[in-house]
């Protein structure tokens, strides 16, 4: 047993480790003055070292809520501009959450930081703007919107899922069923626990071929889901080019049912 302890905690150090750099993948690059103007975004809620993220600034006629946007696992948040227009044009107000550690902002990536630190952003989202406010999850970003949902229920009037898991524990056991990843992976991002009480709208979209987060994991979650909701499966789209299957239809489609404009309850395909 006094050997394998030391050979125990070994392995957990260097699997927390694995974990980090497996998952987190963060850019430092900054845009420039001319890539903003260029992508319809500014730091927000200020510049330098005060900014959170990013906010669009494509006109919208009348402001029906707030957005607010969190990303994959790579790059940051001004990569994610695509959003913008988009949303804007439906006429929603898009703040492109940022995470710690990457960009610019200070900080080590991990579901702790994140989550605090999106708890924070969708506080200031709501005091600056009101209600109401919706989150949009892409991949890991849907674990980071479900953790807010889970513990600021009353802020959140609608959600919307885009590649998401079930729990990072089931994905990393399909992907190394050869490793404890129960002793290995520390940052759960249980969204079928953290949303299990959430009452409000969800709109779960699943890649066709996704091999990166397989599609059942989105199934599942769905399955789990308690409150209102409606599941798209994007037909023959992977985990990152699912945008480009994606129009304005589609997107007035989920952003109505996720704000409740649209009504329907059931599952349902879109094949594009």
């Amino acid at each position: 047993m006094k050997k394998i302890l030391p050979l125990l905690a070994v392995l957990l150090l260097c699997g927390c480790n694995a974990q980090r750099t497996m998952l987190y993948h963060p850019s430092s690059h900054m845009p420039s003055p001319a890539a903003l103007a260029a992508d319809r975004i500014q730091f927000w809620p200020s510049g330098g070292s005060g900014y959170r993220g990013f906010i669009g600034t494509a006109p919208i006629a009348a402001v029906k809520g707030t957005i607010v946007v969190f990303h994959g696992n790579a790059g940051n948040a001004a990569d994610r501009a695509y959003y913008v227009n988009p949303l804007s044009v439906l006429g929603y107000r898009v703040v492109l959450a940022e995470y710690p550690g990457y960009g610019a902002r200070a900080g080590k990536p991990g579901e702790a930081s994140f989550v605090s630190d999106a708890l924070e952003t969708v506080r200031l989202a709501y005091e600056r703007y009101g209600k109401p406010v919706y989150l949009l999850g892409e991949s890991l970003g849907c674990g980071v919107a479900a953790a807010v949902a889970g513990n600021k229920p009353s802020l959140i009037d609608g959600i919307l899922l885009i590649t998401p898991w079930d729990t990072l524990l089931s994905v990393a056991q399909e992907k190394f069923p050869w490793l404890p990843v129960r002793l290995i992976v520390s940052d759960a991002y249980d969204s079928v626990g953290n949303l299990k009480a959430y009452q409000g709208r969800i709109a779960v979209v699943g890649a066709e071929n996704d091999r990166v987060i397989p599609i059942h994991h989105a199934r599942a979650l769905y399955d789990a889901l308690p409150g209102r909701k409606r599941m798209w499966t994007i037909k023959g789209a992977g985990h990152n080019d699912w945008l480009d299957a994606v129009d304005l239809v589609w997107w007035r489609e989920i952003i109505g049912f996720a704000a409740g404009s649209n009504g329907g309850e059931a599952a349902g395909d879109r094949a594009v």
